[in-house]
């Protein structure tokens, strides 16, 4: 579908300008007139510059601004306020202004007769998926105040979890980074100069400084390459991302790298886990269950197995007997799911193994720099123990010749 830039009236006499997915200008037309709109214009946008401006937009909205509008919504609908009330009471107290933007479109939209869950969708660069599909819940099962609770909680969780990482890594990042610095002004600045002189003194360099030099020398003639080579990964990595099958291959293969794995496996299961926990506690079944945690995810591998999970409970099969039939899942889980199943407390069983896999996701991030800091610290000290014996070999040379000659 293609993007369409408008210029529009609203019921109110207001104007506002827009932009609107549609697969033709016909159904853009028929989109926004069914909202109450009346067109001025509208005209084909470059889809180039919308996903720009869109990713520039939801890059302004951290997850904690999306926790506190889950959870002050919660708390005014749970207390009885019409949800109108509450979304104008929200928008005049957001101090981020495309949240505040991004409430005031979803509070018109609502007035001209727009459901919530509909509204939230149209903001969804902004508002995460499980947030748009976990409302939508809501208001189908009459329990919208829980649903945003329950992603209040979920979001807080993902971001103490984010944090937690964030701090375990920062010194292996700071150590690789300051390391790969010292070692780039050697190559290219010191060990040059001090080899040429050697060279001129006649000092016969070993193979390992011969090496060296050779890469000194690209270092200093395509400098450039090295800023561009993460750049270039990202690249790829991101074009890489709308092939299903190259996204599989990727997800596969950071469920399975070491170190990497402990964070990435757990954090799908304990993700898997909790949103089961929260669709199930709204009293969806198993199957719609399934359907919305598979789309919402963000593993291609994960999303295969529970496409034939939710395919085996289809065909009559139990839900222990389905997950059993994949490797993701581990046994623990299985285990649990089975004992939920038999004595009809699955939401229970859930909560724990969501609570579990966060545990073991805490406990991993705290110790994750002790893991890494060894493996820095080798490759720290192999890099630079080729670098010293590169250089000390032909200085012992030296010093030999001096002295012979003495």
């Amino acid at each position: 579908m293609d993007y369409y830039a408008y210029r529009a009236v609203d019921p109110e006499g207001v104007q506002i300008r827009g932009v609107e997915e549609g697969e033709d200008m016909e159904a853009v037309h028929a989109s926004l007139a069914a909202r109450g709109l009346y067109l001025l214009s509208v005209r084909r946008a470059n889809r180039f510059l919308v996903d720009l401006g869109r990713s520039f937009r939801a890059g302004r909205v951290k997850r904690p601004d999306i926790i506190e509008l889950a959870n002050n919504l919660a708390v005014m609908i749970n207390a009885g306020l019409p949800i109108l009330t509450a979304l104008g009471d929200i928008a005049g107290t957001t101090e981020n202004r495309y949240v505040k933007g991004a409430v005031l479109e979803i509070q018109r939209m609502v007035e001209m007769g727009m459901s919530f869950s509909e509204a939230v969708f149209l903001q969804r660069e902004i508002f995460p998926d499980v947030f748009t599909r976990l409302v939508k819940v809501g208001e189908e099962t009459g329990q919208l105040g829980r649903s945003l609770a329950d992603i209040a909680e979920h979001l807080r969780k993902m971001e103490d979890l984010a944090q937690a990482i964030k701090r375990a890594l920062m010194y292996p990042v700071f150590a690789i980074v300051t390391t790969m610095g010292a070692l780039l002004f050697w190559l290219a600045y010191v060990l040059p100069r001090v080899m040429t002189t050697m060279g001129e003194m006649g000092v016969k360099l070993p193979l390992i400084t011969r090496i060296l030099l050779k890469v000194s020398a690209f270092t200093q003639s395509y400098w450039y390459i090295i800023p561009l080579l993460p750049a270039a990964v990202l690249i790829l990595a991101t074009t890489g991302k709308h092939n299903r099958a190259v996204r599989y291959h990727l997800d596969r293969i950071k469920i399975r790298m070491p170190i990497v794995k402990l964070v990435v496996y757990n954090k799908l299961l304990a993700l898997f886990s909790e949103q089961l926990r929260i669709l199930i506690v709204a009293g969806l079944t198993i199957n719609r269950c399934l359907e919305i945690v598979g789309d919402v995810i963000g593993n291609e591998v994960f999303k295969k197995a529970i496409a034939g999970v939710h395919e085996s409970i289809s065909a009559g099969n139990r839900i222990g007997e389905s997950l059993r039939e994949y490797p993701v899942f581990p046994p623990l889980l299985v285990r649990m799911v089975d004992a939920g199943e038999a004595s009809g407390n699955l939401d229970e069983q859930f909560a724990f193994l969501s609570e579990h896999y966060l545990k073991k996701l805490d406990d991993i991030s705290e110790k994750m720099g002790k893991m890494i800091e060894p493996i820095v610290m080798t490759v720290v000290g192999a890099l630079f123990a080729i670098i010293m014996i590169g250089l000390m070999l032909p200085l012992y040379d030296l010093i030999s010749t001096v002295g012979r000659a003495r």
